[in-house]
This record gives structure tokens, C-alpha cells and sequence, in this order.
């Protein structure tokens, strides 16, 4: 069974080149505009990984992470988080909301296959969808 990776995004065009880029990887790309809506999919479906974007309306990624570590059905779904913020000190208060890595804008594609590849391989399917 192929990945499935919930891909928190509000820009069309960055969600685009990250759908290919799954698609072109053999993983299943289920996607989410905002925060709110990954809240909403994750209760029906199950992901093996999170990307979430930092800069998102409404709850940033940084709280988003935040609730999504406090709620155990979640809590070990690695989530990475796709920034365009790459200064140190911003990067410091990402890390520290509870992402598992970072990725930074403009995407390096090998590294992004990399991150990918390790955390999927990390570990089996974590199964986050409670009715299956």
C-alpha cells in the first residue's frame, strides 16, 4: 500500500509542485488548505506523514503541530515542516513546536525525497484514522 501523506498547504501553486513531486514518488497525496481542514480529515483519514507549512491563515503550522502533539491518535505521526523561513532563530521556534524535521522554501527536491524516505521507513504505518 502506497504512503499516504496529508500535505498542509494554502498556496495552490506549492501544493501543485508538491502533489507531482509525491505523485512522481509513488505516495498518495491527500491535500488540506488550512489547518482547520487537516483538524477535519484527519478524523476520517489516515495518514502515514504530515507536511505542514508554517504560514498558513488562520492556525499557523506551529500551532497546528502543537495540538496535532497533544492528541495521542496523532501524536506519532512524524510531521515535517515546509517553510520558507530559513533563518536560524525561526527555525529554532518551528523546531521547538514539536515538527519532526524541516524543509525549507524553495524545496531541494533530493533533500525532500530524503526526509521523506526516512521517516516513512522509520516506522509502519500509524494508522490515524480511529474508525478503521
Amino acid at each position: 500500500m502506497k504512503p499516504r501523506i496529508l500535505v498542509v498547504e494554502d498556496n495552490p501553486d506549492n501544493m501543485t509542485l508538491v502533489q507531482w513531486a509525491l505523485d512522481d514518488a509513488g505516495y498518495t497525496c491527500v491535500q488540506a488548505s488550512s489547518a482547520e481542514t487537516a483538524f477535519r480529515m484527519l478524523e476520517f483519514e489516515s495518514v502515514d506523514l504530515i507536511l505542514m507549512d508554517i504560514s498558513l491563515p488562520g492556525i499557523d503550522g506551529k500551532e497546528a503541530t502543537r495540538r496535532l502533539r497533544t492528541d495521542p491518535r496523532y501524536a506519532s505521526i512524524p510531521i515535517i515542516a515546509v517553510t520558507a523561513h530559513a533563518i536560524s532563530e525561526e527555525e529554532r521556534a518551528i523546531r521547538d513546536c514539536g515538527v519532526n524535521d524541516v524543509i525549507t522554501k524553495p524545496i531541494d527536491w533530493d533533500r525532500f525525497q530524503e526526509v521523506l524516505q526516512t521517516y516513512l521507513c522509520a516506522g509502519a504505518s500509524h494508522g490515524t484514522n480511529p474508525r478503521r
